[in-house]
């Protein structure tokens, strides 16, 4: 080979070498996204937050439940007295599913005509659709055991009629468009690397350029320095907020059911996450390059533990405790029922309190660290 092209490489690997924490980055980065993608990429759908409006409280209620129970699908979560609990539940996103059982439903079984009501929150559309045909299969599982015992007990042919009968509704999203629930991701997902990425590599580089260090010895102020790197990006922020949420609801018919206003603020009240975590890199960094992978590290982890792509009941319960320390969850949890369900903000004031705890600490520690790093 080319002396002149091998003394280019070895002076590249030299480079490499010589940069320890880029080193490790790109060693440990792969690693930790393959055990991520391993655990948290999957479609099934497990546990799913079941709400149970049980008016007939029968024998017989109590063993279609149980066969629900027995199913790996869903988990009966709450045991409601009426249809405005499973309405709330269901809007504040404590719930996925609800099945309402009449009083009549022990008469109209043994009258082989019992029919249970499913609703679904169809938000999800891919994880809705596979909880929907589990809620038919564990009912149409249930009517044939009722068949057999009957079978058994008094030797007369089964009917070909099912003695149960699932009525389902899918609320919010009823056609399981895909689109309306990948838009808001979407947003969450450029607000996110817009913010943090240009933010992290705008500091680092006017530090290899030398000129941060002319900026500190003007009679700027360390806030005002702050603020006015961080203001361009905010408008940006705003203006991407509007622009995919304009082509979202215009070309794929994506609706805006809650207050557009409120959709923007809380936008805007997570961008400060993004712009924190953003500083917070370029203070760690000496390099462009390290900060673009300290944030890329940052944004791959959130999008696969948020919720973006992959159902969090289906995933392992080491891997929902850490979603809960990704702001991107608390965002799409928000910003999916604002779009979607047209909710207040009653309904998501836990989800908008945490998210604002998550924007406070991150800029505040990452301010700090910024302080420190110009002294």
């Amino acid at each position: 080979m080319n002396s002149r092209l091998m003394s280019i490489i070895r002076k590249e690997f030299i480079q490499i070498l010589r940069d320890p924490r880029t080193l490790v980055m790109i060693l440990i980065i792969p690693i930790m996204q393959l055990f991520l993608l391993g655990y948290s990429a999957t479609n099934d759908v497990r546990n799913v937050p079941l709400a149970v409006l049980d008016q007939s409280r029968s024998a017989e209620s109590r063993a279609l439940l149980d066969s629900y129970r027995a199913a790996d699908y869903f988990r009966i979560a709450y045991s409601v007295d009426s249809q405005t609990e499973i309405q709330y539940l269901i809007e504040s996103g404590q719930a996925r599913a609800a099945v309402i059982i009449p009083p009549d439903y022990s008469q109209r079984l043994s009258e082989g005509k019992a029919s249970v009501a499913f609703i679904l929150d169809g938000s999800d559309p891919t994880s809705a659709s596979t909880a929907l045909s589990a809620a038919k299969l564990i009912s149409q599982a249930h009517a044939t055991e009722i068949l057999a015992e009957r079978f058994a007990r008094t030797g007369q042919n089964m009917r070909v009629q099912p003695p149960v009968e699932v009525r389902t509704t899918v609320w919010y999203n009823p056609d399981m468009v895909s689109a309306y629930f990948m838009i808001p991701g979407v947003i969450g997902m450029v607000l996110f690397a817009i913010a943090a990425i240009l933010t992290a590599t705008s500091v680092v580089r006017e530090r290899e350029r030398g000129t941060i260090e002319q900026l500190i010895v003007t009679p700027i102020r360390p806030w005002e320095l702050i603020v006015g790197k961080l203001m361009p990006y905010v408008i940006l922020g705003f203006f991407n907020t509007l622009e995919v949420l304009a082509v979202g609801h215009w070309w794929f018919g994506m609706p805006i059911r809650g207050d557009i206003g409120l959709i923007i603020l809380l936008s805007l009240d997570f961008l400060i996450t993004g712009l924190g975590i953003g500083l917070f890199a370029s203070t760690i960094a000496n390099t462009q390059q390290e900060a673009m992978l300290t944030v890329w590290m940052t944004l791959l982890t959130s999008i696969f533990l948020s919720g973006f792509f992959f159902p969090l009941e289906a995933m392992p319960a080491v891997l929902r405790w850490l979603s809960y320390l990704m702001p991107l969850r608390y965002y799409l949890v928000i910003l999916r029922a604002l779009l979607l369900k047209g909710v207040g903000l009653e309904m998501i004031q836990t989800d908008v309190i945490l998210m604002t705890l998550f924007a406070v600490g991150i800029m505040t520690a990452a301010t700090l660290r910024f302080h420190k790093r110009l002294d």
